[in-house]
């Protein structure tokens, strides 16, 4: 588990397969907020919204980005869709 500390603003989130997955909105707690700019928008364009994910996920911090340790699919899978 790394320290999330080091998770930063406009960081990019792949997963373990290299699939961009989100950008790093910030860290609240144990999740990762993700900006709303790649949330899957309605048909209509509109409905775009924040996702979490947990940060137990984080595999590696290499640089500006942060990878998982799930595929891209995976953490798309387990996003928690903000309030």
């Amino acid at each position: 588990m790394h320290d999330h500390s080091n998770i930063k603003e406009h960081m990019k989130v792949i997963g373990a397969d290299g699939v961009h997955v989100g950008t790093v909105d910030h860290v609240e707690g144990e999740r990762i907020k993700l900006t709303k700019n790649d949330s899957p928008a309605t048909e209509d364009g509109k409905g775009a919204k924040h996702h979490y994910l947990p940060a137990g996920l984080v595999a590696e911090i290499e640089g500006d980005t942060v990878r998982l340790s799930a595929t891209a699919q995976n953490a798309v899978d387990m996003f928690e869709d903000a309030e």
